[in-house]
């Protein structure tokens, strides 16, 4: 009888033996913390993904005090040619980089989409002109059509506003609005510069151009233009009804590691952000349904 105690006794003790050792192994797992974030990251490109990248630094900062992110913008074709030689850490674009960079160029990129860019046609609010066809819009920006009464607004001479070559925005209007048509440059101004665009449609009455949905948000003297009867909204790019966009792409070098820029670009596109995509006036790609992915093949 004794010897069974003892042996009892033995078996406990090596019990709660590994049950402690468990118990610490579980503990120290536990306050075990994450890799503290620490860094700089520099981003350059699209201006229409600037509002959303920029309103994303500053959250993704006051939560990693030791990162510094700095946005800038330029144009897609400019952030996908300086984070090609290595000049920024992440390109911003509204379209792929195989159309703005070569075949090899492109090849050493690591593309991440963060989100839907809508397009809109932009006038003055008080022009009293709200709707175009795609052929009056296209006739417009090409310069066939030059005053607002053709398109039954007020007899007014338009004011053309368009963008440079190397803008996403311009590409993205150019193959979803105006079937590839090619934009006047005679008598257009040329400015990529969403803000400075917003501007010069708001104090302009016969002025067109077109921007980001993003840009709109708080606009006061201006106003998006259906085309063909579709208002540019979110709902009508993530039911396909409006094809006028683009996805949003933050592409990295693929042989450059950088802890802190793949952290600030998954913030970017996470699920923490996604009301906040919305609300700025972008798209969530998780949104986009089969029909609005038919638009673009």
């Amino acid at each position: 009888m004794k010897r069974s105690k003892l042996m009892k006794a033995a078996s406990l003790a090596l019990a709660l033996t590994l049950c402690v050792g468990v118990f610490t192994a579980c503990g120290s797992s536990s306050s075990k913390t994450e890799t503290k974030l620490s860094g700089e990251v520099t981003a350059s490109g699209s201006s229409a993904l600037q509002p959303l990248a920029q309103q994303a630094a500053e959250d993704f900062m006051k939560a990693n005090p030791d990162v510094t992110v700095s946005v800038n913008g330029g144009g897609s074709g400019t952030g996908l040619k300086q984070v090609a030689d290595g000049s920024v850490d992440i390109g911003n674009s509204d379209v792929a980089a195989e159309e703005k960079l070569d075949k090899d160029q492109a090849a050493k990129l690591t593309d991440n989409k963060v989100a839907v860019m809508v397009v809109a046609p932009v006038v003055n609010k008080d022009l009293g002109v709200d709707n175009l066809t795609t052929q009056q819009l296209t006739d417009i920006f090409t310069g066939k059509i030059t005053n607002w009464k053709q398109v039954n607004g007020p007899d007014l001479k338009i004011m053309l506003v368009t963008r440079p070559a190397s803008s996403g925005t311009r590409a993205t209007f150019k193959k979803y609005a105006i079937g590839g048509a090619e934009e006047s440059s005679k008598s257009a101004l040329e400015n990529d510069d969403s803000g400075t665009l917003m501007e010069t449609v708001q104090k302009n009455k016969g002025a067109i151009a077109y921007v980001a949905l993003s840009y709109l948000v708080n606009a006061d003297k201006a106003v998006a233009v259906k085309i063909d009867g579709v208002e540019p909204s979110l709902d009508n790019a993530y039911s396909g009804k409006y094809k006028v966009w683009s996805y949003e792409h933050m592409y990295v070098q693929k042989d450059k590691d950088n802890a802190a820029r793949d952290a600030f670009i998954k913030y970017v596109a996470g699920d923490d952000n996604a009301a906040n995509i919305e609300k700025l006036g972008y798209g969530v790609i998780s949104k986009m349904t089969k029909e609005a992915e038919a638009t673009h093949k």
